[in-house]
C-alpha cells in the first residue's frame, strides 16, 4: 500500500549522517539522502532513520 508522508515532516527530517534534507520516493516508500547515497525505508508510515537499515543507492539513483 502506497502512503503519502506528511509534507511538514519532510521539512524537518534530515539525514542522520549528513544532516541534509531528504527527498521522498513515494513509489519505493523511501526517504532519500543524495549526499549520503542512502535510502531510508518507510514502514507502516514510519520513517526508519537508522543508517544500518538504509539501502545504499546505485549511482544512477543519486540526484546531483
Amino acid at each position: 500500500m502506497i502512503q503519502n508522508i506528511d509534507p511538514k515532516l519532510l521539512e524537518i527530517l534530515v539525514c542522520p549522517l549528513t544532516h541534509t534534507l531528504l527527498r521522498y520516493d513515494q513509489g519505493r516508500q523511501e526517504l532519500i539522502s543524495d549526499q549520503a547515497g542512502l535510502a531510508y525505508p518507510i514502514r507502516d508510515g514510519i520513517p526508519i532513520m537508522l543508517p544500518d537499515e538504509a539501502r545504499v543507492l546505485e549511482d544512477h539513483e543519486v540526484k546531483k
